[in-house]
């Protein structure tokens, strides 16, 4: 069986462009991926979403997008794409399970935040460690926190929680920045934050709390390592798009983001793109849902003027 369009992802833009694609009725198979429901599936309040004036869980609004989809005849299955074959229509998709065949496809796979590597932090994701200062700068009105990193984003990210926290330190394992000039001095001059060079975290606590109350801290140019009481943990050492198995077939930029043309169109005619997939400036649940909303409605209208033709 050929689907009409299949969808990779279930995050806030899979599952809106599933929604878009079954009201169309062009009864979209959407591929959850490795991580369902995306990055907010890791996440715990959301209170930027509109429409939910008293916030919601992150997991509780990927389900109610999803039961949303399927109420419409959207199929989800619990199967990431592992190889794609682009060069001739059917497109086809092979999971480790299934090979499936598509007219048209939409790419949602979003993109993965870099994380330290430490077992603690995985556990207190979204209880005190967040990979994201607009979404969860608010948490932290009033208290101390850290912020891992020495690029633009982690500066961006610093300034930003400076609206809300009483002290910002930006922990960075070089003793200068990779920060652009203009970055870097504002935040040097930015009394709220302060700077820990040459360090790295070797340990957050407390899992055991579900909260973090602290980090352990390694000086490599010494060996001395101390713990330091802290409210939150920001990690913004980078994201990583999951577009490896679109290598030599769509086009990708520098940093590997698909590249889009005329709205959600991808290098290759009857695939789109929608969400942090593409968009490495705003990564935000509500710009990945209209991007969602624009693929569906791009695939929607390219499939009927394939059918007249």
């Amino acid at each position: 069986m050929v689907q009409n369009v299949i969808i990779l992802g279930s995050g806030c833009a899979g599952s809106t462009a599933a929604i878009y694609a079954a009201r169309a009725n062009l009864a979209p198979l959407v591929l959850e991926g490795h991580e369902p429901g995306g990055q907010l599936g890791l996440t715990t309040a959301v209170e930027n979403y509109p429409g939910f004036p008293e916030g919601v869980q992150g997991p509780e609004l990927m389900e109610l997008m999803k039961k949303q989809a399927q109420r419409f005849g959207a199929t989800y299955v619990m199967e990431s794409a592992r190889e794609v074959d682009l060069s001739q229509r059917p497109f086809s998709v092979k999971t480790g399970k299934e090979t499936y065949q598509t007219q048209a496809l939409i790419v949602a796979s979003g993109a993965s935040a870099r994380l330290l590597g430490l077992e603690s932090e995985r556990k207190l994701i979204g209880r005190g460690v967040s990979t994201c200062a607009t979404c969860d700068g608010y948490f932290f009105r009033g208290k101390e926190i850290i912020v891992v990193g020495g690029g633009d984003t982690a500066m961006e990210e610093s300034l930003f929680l400076t609206k809300f926290a009483t002290k910002v330190t930006v922990v960075h394992r070089r003793n200068q920045l990779r920060a652009s000039k203009f970055m870097s001095e504002r935040a040097r001059k930015n009394e709220k934050i302060a700077f820990l060079w040459d360090t790295v975290i070797t340990d957050i606590l407390d899992p055991a709390k579900n909260a973090v109350e602290a980090v352990k801290l390694k000086n490599l140019k010494t060996g001395v390592e101390e713990a330091r009481k802290i409210d939150g943990v920001f990690i913004a050492i980078g994201h990583d798009p999951n577009t490896k198995i679109f290598a030599g077939q769509l086009e990708l930029d520098r940093a590997g983001y698909l590249v889009v043309r005329n709205g959600s169109q991808t290098s290759v005619e009857g695939v789109f793109a929608a969400g942090d997939v593409h968009d490495h400036v705003y990564r935000q649940a509500v710009t990945a849902a209209g991007a969602g909303c624009r693929a569906a409605m791009d695939a929607e209208r390219w499939l009927e003027a394939q059918a007249h033709k």
